[in-house]
């Protein structure tokens, strides 16, 4: 029996640019050392957002109380790495183990930690944590290369706390985001790179064969919304690097992650979401980016010749009179409408909360909200991010980790994640060119 829950509709929103923040540290001395890792009190802090303009547009600076956090946060996980070159989050029957060292890595912590270093300024030959970014990839090659061909996942660990509490394939998916990512950070490798992308060509095809006939993914874990929705964004990245996507499992996909939400009465489906609003309305926003956007445009450039009146919404008859097909028109206005109420849902104080405390399914939401926001090209992004930076650099531990307090509790993977939300205004153009 699906259970539903009722929520608020949305207004209307533009589009932002931003600029790429970058700390140093010593990266091999941080890759080698053990260090005794405890479990310290939170810091509090508060944010605001530094301004200026460029031209036309609004260059956000990251705000220097922010900037502090990350660079910590990355000489914290940069110490965490194993001597694989891998991170892992730990067991989902060991949670009380915070040492990183006292657990295997797994591809799926390793994933995210390295795209948070990518995300935040480091590439293979820049940033003060190249090495262990180069590390970290190589560890995610072997993983994919060494796994069985008849296998939906490449690893052999099981049960580790991401798998139970997102899914079985979870590594795989976060494999391929981020080896979809760094495809454009090797063309001064050429031979690394053509590994790289048959590796996400390995991923993208266990993908797409765990698929289940609604769009969703095999193997769910206590909030497998969230599998499925990380799964749609990896199959979507891939898309827009030109990988070979089975359009129609993306479009699967897609209509799967926007059923959870109607957008006319802003009730969700929470039935794969451990009944928490805040997994899956954050799926939905993210599902429903990509084809708002498209929707925002073309009634902007309709507007504009004046095929529509300035007031025009975006209605399945105005999207015909601009030239949808009456399915796509019917389609398109749906993934509109669901986007605009989806993510206002999202930002409510109350459906942030999630769970009722952190844990990475919620750091994972924020990011997914975040992120839609700007695939969209939402001027209120900006808001979304003064507002979650707040809340994520009050909970930051003294040592420049955070963790979660319920289901996810690694330091080391809600690190990571805590790492792509604040320095999510470093990765403007690759996500606005998933979007167009």
């Amino acid at each position: 029996m699906k259970t539903w829950k009722t929520g608020f509709p949305a207004i209307v929103l533009a589009g932002a640019m931003m600029l790429m923040a970058f700390a140093f540290n010593d990266s091999d001395k941080a890759a080698t050392t053990k260090v005794k890792f405890e479990r310290p009190k939170g810091c509090v802090y508060r944010t605001l957002f530094g301004e200026e303009s460029s031209d036309a547009h609004a260059i956000y600076k990251t705000p220097e109380k922010v900037q502090i956090a990350v660079d910590r946060g990355q000489e914290w996980v940069a110490r965490a790495q194993q001597t694989n070159g891998g991170w892992g989050a730990g067991s989902h029957h060991r949670q009380q183990i915070m040492d990183p060292h006292d657990v295997p890595a797994d591809p799926a912590t390793t994933a995210m930690v390295a795209m948070a270093l990518l995300r935040s300024g480091n590439t293979l030959t820049e940033g003060a944590y190249a090495r262990n970014l180069e590390r970290g990839l190589n560890y995610l090659l072997m993983a994919v290369e060494t796994a069985p061909d008849q296998a939906q996942n490449i690893t052999t660990e099981t049960n580790t706390q991401i798998q139970t509490k997102l899914g079985q394939n979870i590594d795989v998916i976060l494999a391929a985001q981020f080896l979809t990512i760094m495809l454009d950070h090797l063309d001064h490798e050429t031979s690394l790179k053509k590994r790289t992308q048959a590796a996400l060509d390995i991923c993208i095809e266990k993908i797409q064969g765990a698929q289940n006939a609604d769009g969703s993914i095999r193997g769910d874990g206590w909030a497998g919304v969230l599998q499925s929705s990380l799964a749609n964004n990896a199959l979507e990245m891939a898309e827009a690097k030109g990988a070979n996507v089975d359009k129609k499992a993306l479009e699967r996909s897609r209509e799967y992650q926007k059923g959870n939400y109607d957008a006319s009465t802003g009730a969700v489906n929470t039935d794969r979401g451990a009944g928490v609003l805040l997994y899956a309305v954050s799926g939905s926003t993210r599902a429903s980016a990509k084809e708002a956007r498209k929707v925002k445009e073309a009634m902007n450039e309709a507007r504009r010749k004046g095929e529509l009146a300035p007031d025009a919404a975006p209605t399945p008859e105005n999207l015909e009179v601009i030239g949808y097909s009456p399915s796509d028109a019917k389609k398109y206005a749906t993934a509109y409408a669901i986007y605009e109420s989806a993510k206002e849902q999202a930002q409510r104080d109350d459906v942030m909360d999630g769970f009722g405390s952190n844990g990475g399914e919620e750091f994972l939401s924020y990011l997914q909200t975040g992120e839609s926001m700007i695939i969209n090209k939402d001027q209120e992004w900006k808001s979304w991010y003064d507002n979650i930076s707040g809340r994520i650099l009050k909970i930051q531990n003294n040592d420049g980790s955070w963790n979660g307090h319920h289901c996810i509790t690694s330091p080391v993977f809600c690190t990571a994640t805590c790492l792509l939300i604040l320095s999510v205004n470093n990765d403007i153009g690759n996500l606005t060119e998933i979007g167009k």
